[in-house]
């Protein structure tokens, strides 16, 4: 049974970080062919958007335009886990932050057939 569970999340500053982490259970992040991994978030009255991919075969990554160069995505497979650095971070940054799984890499969040519970990322002053 495919589990993902994210933790990470919280208040912090404008300008500050947070690592956001997804730990994956039911499958094998070095044994997972040619699916996908991703980060979404969704904001009060929004709709969820797609905020980083990684492909599993290669380890590409691909991030929102709205996020490239201050979100990282990585992975331990020793852990089994998908991480999100995310830095300089904005108030228009606050969300509840959801990691997915499935068949295609991609920002479509229709592609995707699990998903954690989601963390809380808060950015106030």
């Amino acid at each position: 049974q495919v589990q993902l569970v994210e933790s990470g999340g919280g208040l912090v500053q404008p300008g500050g970080s947070l690592r956001l982490s997804c730990a994956a259970s039911g499958f094998t992040l070095d044994y997972y062919g040619y699916y996908g991994i991703a980060w979404f978030r969704q904001a009060p009255g929004k709709e969820r958007e797609g905020v980083s991919f990684m492909s599993m075969n290669d380890g590409s990554t691909y991030y929102a335009d709205s996020v490239e160069g201050r979100f990282t995505m990585s992975r331990d497979n020793a852990k089994n886990t998908v991480y999100l650095q995310m830095n300089s971070l904005k108030s228009e940054d606050t969300a509840v932050y959801y990691c997915a799984t499935g068949r295609i890499p991609t920002m479509d969040k229709r592609a995707y057939d699990y998903w954690g519970q989601g963390t809380q990322v808060t950015v106030s002053s």
